[in-house]
């Protein structure tokens, strides 16, 4: 498995300048669709009792990028330095948007997931870039100690390119969907459930592009990526789950951390990576884009099905 993850580490992916664009711009459609649901009046109770949300954004933005670091530690020997950075990169994104549909039809607390999935996402164009360079340079730190320096990729990232990358990326789309969605509440009622249902779409889109011109390199090598994604994200369900326990809320909201954490927004992941200024074309990234692209296919799916477990269980039978 090694080797081959290895020899996946030295692929260089073919992505136009153009293809580039269509991804950017689509992600700027998916997070518009998410600021349609995002007023302010209806999360009051969740800021007046705000333990659920506390806990939420703690598991988000601290104890899942933590959890995915001791999990590339424990299994280090197995995982080559561009997957591990791709899986902190994933870790280090913000909630996606179709958690909101999966929460809602797992019959968690709506109101939380749509204020986590807001705040994430606003917070992101800080804690993207941090989060990533810090765990980042810690694994590299210790993988320099305890491995060959030609198994080292040159992975040093400008944070401040990061930071204003990611916040043309979301900050914009954010911006202009929330004031749609405050001067103009009915049509944005109306359209936010179609932006919702086409997320992912989209998202499937940006796979597609993504990957179009490198078809065989994806096949090849899925089966390996597939199962450390399955277990990261699996371990991030949990982690948000059980931080819920941990801070004692309610069952509803349990699960709507658990979904909040377990549905990363790999496709800021995907924009960041087809970046020419933040990762070079000269850098062999393959690990890293086949991890982030597989865990937006993996977590809807991986999502829906942990949402319909939910969904036919009552609360009480299974969470009192």
């Amino acid at each position: 498995m090694y080797e081959a993850l290895l020899e996946l580490d030295q692929v260089r992916i073919n992505f136009s300048a153009s293809g580039s664009l269509i991804l950017n711009i689509i992600l700027g459609f998916i997070m518009f669709g998410v600021a349609l649901d995002i007023r302010p009046r209806e999360f009051r109770e969740i800021v007046e009792k705000p333990k659920a949300l506390i806990g939420g954004l703690l598991a988000q933005m601290f104890f899942l990028p933590a959890v995915t670091f001791l999990l590339i530690i424990l299994f280090h020997k197995w995982l080559t330095p561009t997957v591990a950075m791709g899986m902190i990169l994933v870790a280090a994104c913000p909630g996606g948007n179709i958690s909101n549909f999966i929460c809602n039809y797992a019959k968690g607390k709506i109101e939380l997931s749509v204020t986590m999935t807001a705040m994430t996402t606003v917070a992101a164009i800080l804690t993207t870039p941090l989060n990533f360079a810090f765990w980042g340079r810690m694994y590299t730190n210790y993988l320099s100690k305890h491995a060959a320096d030609e198994l080292l990729q040159p992975l040093t990232i400008d944070p401040v390119q990061m930071f204003f990358t990611v916040f043309i990326l979301l900050g914009i789309p954010l911006v202009l969907g929330m004031t749609c969605a405050h001067f103009l509440p009915i049509l944005s009622k109306k359209i936010a459930p179609w932006f919702q249902k086409g997320s992912i779409l989209m998202f499937a889109a940006m796979i597609v592009i993504a990957f179009s011109s490198n078809l065989e390199i994806f096949l090849n090598y899925i089966g390996y990526i597939a199962l450390i994604v399955l277990v990261h994200n699996a371990l991030a369900f949990a982690t948000g789950y059980f931080t819920g326990r941990a801070f004692g809320v309610k069952p509803k909201e349990r699960r709507a951390i658990s979904i909040e954490v377990g549905i990363q927004n790999s496709g800021l992941g995907l924009a960041l990576l087809f970046n020419p200024k933040i990762f070079p074309a000269e850098l062999a990234i393959g690990g890293m884009l086949l991890v982030t692209a597989w865990w937006g296919i993996w977590h809807i799916v991986a999502g829906l099905t942990l949402g319909t477990y939910w969904h036919n269980k009552p609360i009480k039978e299974i969470e009192s």
